[in-house]
């Protein structure tokens, strides 16, 4: 789950360190790449907690709001299930899925994030199969998962989110659920200020282009892009699948945690967090 993108106010005017730009797949990649292989170690002292992202077992939490798979079903069914995660990060949700039954396998593009999936795997509970690659190109046959989820990986940080949703309609086994959870589009036009500055809306909701991050170089370090809901419902339909529900978490009133731009005083106004739940026709 990102919590690095800068005000995006400031973006708009070309602050030094930012850019709105187009950028594509290779590039997005590659930033992505190299950005949580960077961040990995200091992204788990700061949530593995929340997350159980350093216990064997894992959790399997959908996003800063909490809601948590073994409250929530979203997946249905799953123990006995081949779930594919993607975006899976350190895998606490595949090691979670392991633990109910399920045989889940990660995949994710940060060799680091794996490495501390592994280490944590080390410790004892469920073994899971990682995979290092993208999303935008699924090294698995086709119909080869019952299941397949996402809680807060890739689909926010690849160019082309309509390929990974054709790419997990290809995977998925006639019937079986695709669910992921990405920032709520609408927080796009907020500063990423979980205080009083992020209440005043100063970006265009329609405004595609992604926000990237560069370094003294102009080399993309960072880069998270943008899509509608209506985009997000128009790349599930074309792809093939069904569209069963959009979630959309209210913010619970025993969390006053703060997450980057997450907080209390914004959930109490607007959502952060949007999850579609899909279905190939079976």
């Amino acid at each position: 789950m990102s919590e690095d993108r800068h005000a995006q106010a400031n973006a708009l005017l070309g602050t030094t360190g930012t850019a709105r730009t187009r950028i594509g797949s290779a590039a997005s990649q590659q930033a992505s790449r190299r950005w949580w292989d960077a961040d990995a170690t200091q992204y788990h002292e700061t949530h593995a907690d929340f997350l159980g992202a350093d216990s064997p077992g894992g959790e399997f939490v959908w996003c800063p709001e909490g809601l948590h798979e073994g409250d929530m079903h979203f997946l249905g069914e799953i123990a006995g299930k081949r779930i594919l995660e993607i975006g899976c990060g350190s895998a606490p949700c595949s090691r979670w899925l392991a633990g109910q039954g399920a045989h889940p396998v990660g995949l994710d593009l940060s060799r680091q994030m794996l490495e501390h999936g592994v280490a944590a795997m080390g410790r004892g509970g469920p073994q899971v199969p990682l995979v290092q690659a993208g999303a935008e190109d699924l090294p698995f046959a086709d119909e080869s998962f019952d299941l397949a989820c996402s809680a807060f990986g890739a689909v926010p940080f690849v160019a082309d989110s309509a390929r990974v949703m054709r790419e997990v309609a290809r995977v998925l086994r006639p019937g079986g659920r695709w669910v992921f959870s990405v920032n709520h589009p609408m927080r796009w036009i907020f500063p990423d200020d979980p205080g009083p500055a992020g209440l005043t809306a100063s970006i265009p909701y329609f405004d595609r282009t992604p926000y990237v991050e560069v370094d003294d170089d102009g080399t993309p370090t960072y880069v998270e892009h943008h899509r509608t809901i209506g985009d997000r419902v128009r790349e599930i339909v074309a792809a093939g699948l069904i569209l069963e529900d959009i979630v959309e978490p209210e913010w619970p009133e025993w969390l006053d945690r703060e997450w980057g731009q997450w907080s209390p005083l914004r959930g109490e106004l607007f959502p952060g967090t949007a999850i579609f739940i899909t279905r190939k026709p079976a």
